[in-house]
């Protein structure tokens, strides 16, 4: 029995990789002769996006000469993240820097157009898409896409290309790979496929370790331990769903941060965290309900007042414009909590301190 499933694995890997051929082969066709390519990662990026760009960008060099430009809107504001680009030599623009009349082709990676959640204009015509979140209609008019729920992270479709195409993978960028499958999936403990554990499993020997380290225990501000604070002070709990607010926020990431932490509680299984970064709202989504597609969830609580997207147990979300007024921030958590128990099929109460 246990020959026969190896045996299905090994089919199933090499059946991955061949689809992997053919995607990446008419992926260096399309961009051939096409002028300057913009490689687009969504807003805030995080090691999946980072890395995915960083792949496709030497993927482009090494196999069609074109040396692509990686563009994010945002900032890069988590810890972790901030010392992935400087430790791995991430070389990466605002969006807003850029003259997109200038590209002739403009690639999405861990994005897609209408997501809300990257700062291309959506009047612009996206031409390839390289995801892992469920296929946007927006996507299918797009010339070119690669879209695969089923995998864990945008960087095993990359990896695949890079093994498809016969392409050496040097250090730095075996650790970028890595360290993106090993965050998107929490070490394969969430949401990961099979293709996902046997890249995981073939860039760790490949990968730096004393690197790994100092990106995952980098400095942080002051700040960063206060955001625990806020978060914890301002929670509250109706029954298993736990709801806080940071209100003013200076790094967009934390919210997802802190979302992540509290999730942890006893007797919590779900927990939807909010804060306002630059008059928009950011909206993280975080469960252990394996039967909840959170992408589809979040979308139904936020309905008309903004856009959202995720997939399986984690999900985002963004609200803008909006006030950052404290009372219109209160309203806000309330309206969000209402609808978020009402989908959940709860009666809303007033909810619950922690410290109650």
């Amino acid at each position: 029995m246990f020959r026969d499933e190896m045996k299905k694995e090994i089919a199933c890997i090499k059946s991955g990789l061949a689809h992997s051929k053919l995607m990446s082969d008419q992926l260096l066709l399309g961009v051939v002769g096409k002028g300057k390519v913009l490689i687009v990662a969504h807003d805030n990026p995080d090691p999946d996006s980072l890395a995915s760009a960083v792949c496709l960008k030497h993927l482009l060099l090494l196999k069609s000469g074109v040396d692509a430009t990686i563009a994010f809107g945002g900032v890069i504001g988590r810890g972790e993240n901030r010392a992935m680009v400087r430790e791995l030599e991430i070389k990466a623009v605002s969006i807003d820097s850029l003259n997109l009349d200038d590209f002739g082709v403009v690639c999405m990676v861990d994005t897609q157009p209408g997501t809300g959640n990257n700062s291309y204009p959506s009047e612009r015509p996206v031409h390839l898409v390289i995801d892992h979140h469920p296929l946007r209609e927006e996507t299918t008019r797009c010339r070119w896409v690669d879209v695969r729920p089923d995998y864990g992270a945008s960087a095993t479709i990359l990896y695949e290309y890079l093994r498809s195409q016969q392409v050496d993978i040097h250090t730095r960028l075996a650790t970028s790979l890595f360290y993106a499958i090993k965050s998107e999936t929490q070490e394969l403990g969430r949401e990961w496929c099979k293709a996902d554990r046997e890249a995981y499993l073939q860039l760790l020997p490949l990968s730096n370790n004393r690197i790994l380290y100092r990106i995952t225990r980098p400095e942080v501000p002051r700040e960063y331990f206060l955001a625990y604070s806020t978060a914890i002070e301002n929670a509250r709990l109706y029954g298993s769903t736990l709801v806080f607010n940071l209100y003013r926020i200076d790094n967009p990431d934390i919210v997802a941060e802190m979302a992540d932490f509290l999730l942890r509680m006893e007797g919590v299984d779900m927990v939807l965290g909010m804060g306002c970064y630059r008059n928009a709202e950011v909206l993280s989504l975080r469960s252990s309900c394996p039967n909840i597609m959170a992408g589809s969830f979040i979308r139904e609580v936020l309905g008309e007042l903004g856009t959202a997207g995720g997939h399986g147990m984690t999900a985002g979300g963004q609200i803008h414009p909006m006030s950052e007024h404290r009372a219109v921030q209160k309203e806000l958590e309330d309206t969000l909590a209402r609808r978020l128990l009402q989908a959940r099929g709860q009666k809303f109460t007033r909810g619950r301190r922690l410290s109650s």
